[in-house]
């Protein structure tokens, strides 16, 4: 279960490095009046086009949202709710964009998200299942033996 876990993780950044990438090629060559009126000045007086992770809003990403406890039934149900929250981004994104050059990655990124989904909620079932069930929420498996 751990290497899938970690594989996991390590496919996580590399979807951070596809979202770079897309959001790299679509502000590359904007001009000053294309800046001005998408609302991306200030983006980009901060930042001119290079790649600094943010959410929409313009909060700049943070090892916080990184949820840990070591409890492993606490941290993949934080592993799924984060999968369905991408998967939800994923979805708005495609909501709101026609062109094909963004669609076509984000509904590959969308589907993987699914698939991580599911390898976690197949982890929770195998942990669960090794756990006495009237003491489900009494203990941390990773510590309480």
């Amino acid at each position: 279960m751990s290497y899938r876990v970690s594989s996991i993780g390590t496919e996580e950044l590399g979807h951070l490095e596809m979202i770079g990438a897309i959001v790299h090629q679509l502000t590359r060559n904007l001009s000053r009046e294309q800046i001005m009126n998408s609302g991306f000045a200030p983006y980009y007086v901060d930042h001119t086009t290079g790649i600094y992770p943010a959410a929409a809003s313009g909060v700049p990403w943070t090892a916080a949202y990184m949820q840990s406890k070591g409890d492993p039934i606490t941290d993949l149900h934080e592993n799924l709710a984060a999968e369905q929250k991408a998967r939800t981004t994923y979805d708005n994104i495609l909501r709101m964009c026609d062109d094909p050059d963004v669609r076509d990655p984000i509904k590959f990124l969308r589907a993987r998200e699914i698939v991580h989904y599911q390898r976690f909620g197949e982890a929770l079932r195998l942990t669960t299942d090794r756990l006495d069930a009237k003491n489900f929420y009494a203990f941390n498996p990773a510590f309480d033996k």
